[in-house]
C-alpha cells in the first residue's frame, strides 16, 4: 500500500501543486516589493523636490524673467519668460506631431497590410528609442546651422520625440474598438474612410487626449534638444517662434550649475513646478484611459 501510494498521481499532484503555490506566492511578493520600492523612490524624489523647491515659490517666480547674472542684490529673477516658452515650444510640437502620429495610427491599424503594419511598429518603437540628444544633434545639423537657433527647431526636435509616443498610444486605443463597430458599419453601405471617421475616431477621442497628454508631459521635461536648437536667448518674454526661447529644462540645467544660492533655489523651483506639470498631466491621462478603456468595453 505505501509503494502504492508513493506512486498515486494524485499525491504526486498535490505535491506539485503546493510547490505551484510556494513559487507564486513568492513570484507575487517579490512583484509587490518592486512595485513598493517604485512607489517609496516617486515619494522621495517628489519630496525632496517639494521640500527644496517650495521655499522658492512666490509670486515673483512667475511674473519676472531670467536675470542674466544674480551675484548682486537686486538681480533676482524668475521664471516667467522660460515658463512661456515652454508652453509655447510644447505647444509648437503637439500641433506638430499629434496629427502626424493619429494618422500613423489610423494607417497601421485600419489600412497596412500585415507586413507594413509591422515594419511600421518596428520603426516607431526604434525611434522611441533613439537618445534625445541625438535627435537634438540631427535637428541642429537640420534646421540651426546657416539659419540660427529658433522655437520652431526646438519645436521640431520635441515634434520627433514624441511622435512616436502619440502614435503608440494611439494604436492601442484604436485596436481597443469593437470590430463589430466596423462591420456594423460597412455593412450599412459606408467605405472604410468615414467608417474610420464617423465611428472609430469618436469612440476612442478619449484615448487620442490621453495620448496627446502623454506626449505633452514628456516633451515639457526634455532637456537635450534644447541646448542645441533654443539655449541662446534674450532674458525677456519672447513669442515669436523664429527666435529662440527660454525653457524651464533650460532654466533647470543652467541655475543648478550657478554659485548663486538664489540661482539654485530657482532650479529647484522650476523642477519643482515641472514635475507637478509632468504628474498632473499623466495623472489626468491615467484616469482618462481608464474611463476610455470602460466606455469601450461596454460597447462590446
Amino acid at each position: 500500500m505505501s509503494a502504492q501510494a508513493g506512486r498515486n498521481p494524485l499525491a504526486a499532484s498535490t505535491s506539485r501543486s503546493r510547490r505551484r503555490k510556494l513559487w507564486g506566492r513568492l513570484m507575487e511578493g517579490l512583484a509587490s516589493f518592486a512595485a513598493l520600492v517604485a512607489i517609496a523612490v516617486l515619494l522621495i524624489v517628489i519630496a525632496s523636490v517639494a521640500k527644496r523647491g517650495l521655499p522658492a515659490i512666490n509670486l515673483d517666480l512667475f511674473t519676472q524673467v531670467t536675470a542674466a547674472f544674480s551675484f548682486g542684490a537686486g538681480q533676482e529673477g524668475g521664471l516667467k519668460n522660460a515658463i512661456i516658452g515652454t508652453l509655447i515650444m510644447t505647444g509648437l510640437a503637439t500641433l506638430m506631431a499629434v496629427p502626424v502620429g493619429v494618422l500613423i495610427a489610423i494607417f497601421d491599424t485600419e489600412f497596412a497590410p500585415p507586413k507594413v503594419s509591422m515594419a511600421i511598429r518596428m520603426t516607431l518603437n526604434v525611434l522611441a528609442g533613439v537618445p534625445t540628444i541625438v535627435i537634438g544633434v540631427f535637428v541642429f545639423g537640420l534646421l540651426v546651422v546657416g539659419r540660427g537657433q529658433s522655437a520652431w527647431a526646438a519645436a521640431f526636435a520635441l515634434a520627433i520625440i514624441i511622435l512616436p509616443v502619440i502614435a503608440r498610444a494611439t494604436e492601442e486605443v484604436l485596436l481597443l474598438v469593437p470590430s463589430h463597430l466596423r462591420e456594423g458599419s460597412m455593412a450599412l453601405g459606408a467605405t472604410r474612410a468615414r467608417t474610420v471617421m464617423t465611428v472609430i475616431l469618436p469612440s476612442a477621442v478619449g484615448g487620442l487626449i490621453t495620448a496627446t497628454i502623454v506626449g505633452i508631459a514628456r516633451a515639457a521635461g526634455e532637456t537635450a534638444p534644447i541646448l542645441f536648437t533654443s539655449s541662446v536667448f534674450a532674458n525677456a518674454v519672447v513669442t515669436d517662434p523664429s527666435q529662440p526661447m527660454a525653457s524651464l529644462p533650460f532654466a533647470i540645467f543652467t541655475n543648478s550649475e550657478s554659485p548663486s544660492q538664489h540661482d539654485q533655489q530657482v532650479a529647484w523651483a522650476a523642477a519643482l513646478v515641472l514635475m507637478t506639470v509632468v504628474l498632473i498631466g499623466s495623472i489626468a491621462a491615467r484616469l482618462l484611459s481608464v474611463r476610455t478603456r470602460r466606455q469601450i468595453e461596454q460597447t462590446r
